[in-house]
């Protein structure tokens, strides 16, 4: 049972994960590796607008898309970008990339081998995902511009769109905990996260909405260090 109060705190958390970038024209566009093939849509139709020159896709496999994507995430992506129309040219493949870190190092590393001069970066990932995509390419990627992007999906239409509310909620949850530890990790820039947005985060946590938090060896799920 989902209750009000927990809802009122998913949509905290999915407004949190929103950057609410405009979107401009850039040098390239990155579509991180996912379950979520809107990832390549919304890559495809940057592109139509003229919007990124080139796409890149990035991603290996993971245990959450082995059976959807066999072919690994960024040859699935790759694959949906032809058949709606992208030129191969257009489209460049980066299969290693395990986590968010991978997937820009690995991508900077192709740019850089292709010769692609890169100033700026419309970085799209899943909609949850923005912060946590656009903190790590600035931690890794720094001296270029980051715009995160996602699909322009409300929260009612991307649960809809995944048909399980509790999977969802389980995914803000696990993604405002990696804001908050993966900074003293060195995995990405550290940002303010309102008070008010932890706090629907610990009532959430508190509510058994935990399958995606990362957890030590003790089983114990990973918290902030206090300052």
């Amino acid at each position: 049972m989902i209750s009000a109060q927990d809802w009122a705190d998913t949509r905290r958390l999915w407004d949190y994960h929103q950057m609410g970038h405009v979107v401009r024209p850039c040098s390239v566009a990155i579509g991180l590796g996912s379950h979520d093939l809107a990832v390549a849509d919304t890559a495809v139709e940057l592109y139509r607008r003229g919007l990124a020159p080139l796409l890149v896709f990035t991603g290996a496999t993971s245990p959450t898309t082995r059976e959807r994507m066999p072919r690994g995430e960024a040859m699935h992506y790759q694959e949906r970008a032809l058949e709606l129309g992208v030129p191969s040219a257009a489209v460049l493949v980066e299969p290693r990339a395990r986590n968010t870190g991978e997937n820009i190092r690995f991508s900077r590393e192709l740019l850089q081998e292709a010769g692609v001069e890169v100033s700026s970066v419309l970085l799209i990932s899943k909609p949850y995902e923005e912060r946590r995509a656009y903190a790590t390419a600035r931690k890794l990627w720094p001296e270029v511009e980051i715009v995160s992007v996602s699909a322009p999906l409300t929260l009612d239409e991307y649960v809809d769109s995944i048909g399980d509310a509790r999977l969802v909620i389980d995914m803000l949850v696990g993604a405002l905990q990696r804001l908050l530890v993966y900074p003293e990790q060195g995995f990405m820039i550290r940002q303010q996260v309102p008070h008010d947005v932890v706090e629907a985060y610990e009532r959430l946590c508190s509510q058994g909405f935990t399958s995606r938090l990362l957890r030590d060896k003790k089983g114990q799920a990973l918290s902030q260090t206090r300052r």
